[in-house]
């Protein structure tokens, strides 16, 4: 493993734990380019290595208190679904359409969290969600995570990547989350569809257990830094932060996707 797949290792831990996903954005990569690892076969230990290190940083929001339960469990048991039907989609879908897509939709999720945040609302009207405390109160709004968690699912599955990037915005837009209980949650939610969406690839392409195993545990350190640094962090900064990211690392994406 060279010093730049290290660097890799860690920066994937430590964008997990600040932003609540963007480890496979870094982990995909860096499988692919740095280590020479085949396109199906990245997407698929990315999932394994994200699974893993999104468990660890996600225990350790939940012990600061940024992990909502119920929005986890709604989010991630239908999530599951989406993501085990998109792998097995990802398995027979060409390499460029699966980038392409992955970078498209990080643009749309970028747009979303550089919007200005509404206020929420305090009321109920016929079926329409009411949040109250900032979570998710009724069973309508309930009804639109479970929704999301399918549609976020199988295109985590589909693309290789932890889906925190999309999940993030949802929390926050769907659920009334604040922007730090948005990524503590979005790491469970990152942890359990991951798993899910590297089952859906295991026995189908061939996976270096040995290889991910190195690399889980340079993320696990990332993550530990990662998550420190944002609890020091505002969630306006954090908002931006992550806004910015998915921009970038989209643009990248598609100039090597197409150049």
């Amino acid at each position: 493993m060279t010093f730049s797949a290290i660097l890799a290792g860690l920066a994937t831990g430590i964008m997990l734990g600040i932003f609540g996903s963007g480890g496979s954005i870094i982990t995909t990569p860096a499988l692919l380019y740095l280590l020479s690892v085949e396109p199906k076969s990245a997407i698929a230990m990315s999932l394994g290595i994200v699974a893993v290190t999104a468990t660890i940083s996600a225990l350790q929001h939940w012990h600061a208190g940024n992990v909502n339960i119920k929005v986890t469990v709604v989010f991630g048991l239908f999530g599951i679904v989406g993501t085990y039907g998109g792998a097995l989609l990802g398995v027979i879908t060409p390499v460029v359409i699966q980038l392409t897509l992955f970078a498209l939709v990080m643009y749309a999720a970028a747009w979303k969290m550089f919007k200005p945040a509404r206020p929420k609302a305090h009321r109920s009207v016929g079926a329409a969600a009411v949040v109250t405390e900032g979570v998710c109160a009724s069973n309508h709004c309930l009804a639109h995570v479970a929704m999301h968690g399918v549609l976020v699912g199988a295109l985590t599955g589909l693309v290789g990547v932890g889906g925190g990037f999309l999940i993030v915005p949802a929390l926050v837009l769907l659920s009334g989350l604040s922007m730090k209980q948005a990524i503590g949650t979005s790491l469970a939610i990152v942890a359990i569809k991951s798993y899910a969406g590297f089952a859906g690839y295991a026995g189908a392409v061939a996976i270096d257990y040995r290889l991910m195993a190195v690399f889980i545990t340079v993320a696990i350190i990332g993550s530990v830094v990662g998550t420190r640094l944002a609890h020091r962090l505002s969630g306006d900064v954090l908002k931006r932060g992550f806004a910015i990211f998915l921009v970038l690392v989209a643009s990248y994406i598609l100039f090597n996707n197409f150049w």
